[in-house]
């Protein structure tokens, strides 16, 4: 096969079926799925079994490990020139893999990757998750077709395809828990290979179902972004500070409201930043509901990431301890 689509999973049995079921809608079929169960409690054996007939699959199940070295143990089994990973929460339209194949044969990419989007029968919860990751108003990554201000297109492992050459070269993603997958990009673009967004390749990403988890997965992320600039100091820019420092002047402001007697003038900032997300996202939306919801995810996401990138300028940068270990948690936690 041309591509290999490689897939780990973890307790996710219901939301394999959903991206199953629209690979096998897929308008282009050169390609194969490999899905790597990576010691889940909940298998998904018998959802694979039922896409036998539908798509060429390939099943393995494996102690948990994380999901770099999954996605590698998938690699290894693949047979295509070219793998494409996805996260089990995402579905994609029809005609992924014919935007992909277009672009590649176009373009000669080495990687790429697609933005996300979200799909009408999201929850409120995950639409509002998804508009705190991709508004320009906050530090979400992809929004339509366009990269982050700021920041150089890194293909993230929801959305992501390597030459099977990239994968032997760099012999694949790291151990890293969190941030796998950019500091893949990161040593993929080092080496000089041809990395690309491919506009037109997007997927359905659910992300959180709530914002508790929402919230751990950006503070991992936040931890993230330490591991990797220690790794590759040339990365950190100085936008990977807004989190946290919107989150030290959000804590510092409430304090001096609730001490200081003009100390509400410090929530001015806050209250106008407040507003703008609800005017922007109740006017996608037309829900006022729902963009009261959109406020609370953004602000998540932003204290989230915030603490975690503090947290981890602590654990590693104060303390020099090590980068795994107090902070890993379960894979897909």
């Amino acid at each position: 096969m041309k591509y290999s689509i490689i897939i780990a999973v973890y307790n996710r049995p219901d939301e394999l079926q959903e991206l199953l079921a629209t690979l096998a809608r897929q308008t282009f079929r050169d390609f194969e799925v490999v899905v790597v169960e990576d010691g889940s409690t909940l298998p998904s054996k018998d959802i694979c079994d039922t896409y036998s007939s539908q798509l060429k699959l390939a099943y393995y199940a494996k102690p948990n490990s994380g999901p770099g070295p999954s996605r590698n143990y998938g690699c290894r089994r693949a047979s295509g020139d070219i793998f494409i990973f996805l996260d089990s929460d995402c579905t994609v339209p029809d005609g992924y893999m014919q935007a992909i194949d277009d672009a590649v044969v176009r373009d000669g990419l080495d990687a790429f990757g697609g933005p996300d989007r979200e799909h009408e029968s999201f929850t409120p919860t995950q639409k509002a998750i998804s508009y705190s990751m991709t508004s320009l108003l906050t530090t979400g990554g992809i929004r339509g077709s366009k990269v982050r201000v700021g920041g150089v297109f890194h293909p993230r492992s929801f959305n992501m395809g390597i030459t099977r050459e990239v994968f032997n070269h760099t012999e694949g993603f790291s151990s890293m828990r969190f941030g796998e997958d950019v500091e893949f990009s990161i040593r993929m673009m080092s080496r000089g290979y041809k990395v690309a967004l491919i506009p037109d390749a997007w997927v359905y990403h659910k992300r959180r179902t709530d914002l508790k988890k929402f919230f751990k997965q950006v503070h991992n992320s936040g931890i993230a972004r330490i591991n990797i600039t220690l790794r590759h100091p040339h990365t950190l820019k100085l936008t990977h500070f807004f989190p946290a420092a919107f989150t030290t002047y959000v804590a510092l402001a409430l304090v001096a409201a609730l001490s200081q007697p003009l100390g509400q003038i410090a929530l001015l900032l806050p209250a106008l930043y407040t507003l703008a997300l609800f005017m922007e996202s109740t006017l996608k939306y037309r829900n006022p509901g729902l963009g009261l919801l959109c406020v609370a995810a953004a602000y998540v996401q932003l204290i989230g990431y915030g603490s975690g990138f503090m947290r981890g300028i602590i654990w590693r940068i104060i303390l020099n301890k090590p980068e795994q270990g107090a902070f890993e948690k379960t894979f897909y936690s």
